[in-house]
């Protein structure tokens, strides 16, 4: 009996303390706008600076994977799937040591009841200060309304090249 009741504590204690992690990032995924956001900003930062990867894996679904697709040398597109902590594993370094800041130009939003398709185009800098993007794209975003909050469940994306440049409909427009 005594094993079951410190099962139980034990239990309600973990489940209390993922209840408050969880309950500081709750309110950056109320909407799809405030989890699109929130996406771009936790891995927005200066050079030096961690960033709050629990937070990042907190915004997407357990089996959510980031999608990279790009021109090979034979001039074909490939891509190139990865998971949520290969992401961490192989960006947080980089984005340590040099900075690293992605701004949305734009975002075109889909909604069918609980599913959301974000296409979002984005600008990549160094500094917050950069006024030159060294890299622009579009982000292909799927997002899981849970009833409660939004959930990325995946995101394909590739750079703007010369022989692809991000379209028209996708940037702002000249009265944003």
């Amino acid at each position: 009996m005594k094993k079951v009741l410190f099962s139980l504590i034990l239990g309600f204690f973990c489940i209390g303390g993922f209840a408050q992690e969880s309950s500081k990032y709750h309110q950056k995924v109320k909407t799809i706008d405030s989890t699109v956001e929130a996406l771009y900003d936790v891995i927005s930062g200066p050079k030096g600076q961690q960033r709050d990867w629990d937070f990042f894996r907190y915004l997407f679904h357990p089996e959510a994977k980031l999608v990279i697709a790009g021109k090979q040398e034979d001039s074909t597109y490939n891509s190139r799937y990865i998971t949520i902590e290969e992401y961490i594993e192989s960006a947080s370094k980089w984005m340590y040591e040099n900075g690293f800041y992605e701004k949305e130009l734009h975002k075109v939003t889909e909604r069918f009841g609980p599913i959301a398709h974000v296409f979002s185009s984005y600008e990549s800098f160094r500094t917050a200060a950069d006024k030159t993007p060294f890299m622009r794209g579009i982000n292909s975003i799927q997002l899981m309304y849970t009833g409660d909050r939004w959930m990325v469940m995946n995101i394909y994306f590739t750079q703007e090249t010369e022989e692809n440049p991000i379209p028209e409909k996708y940037l702002p427009s000249r009265s944003e």
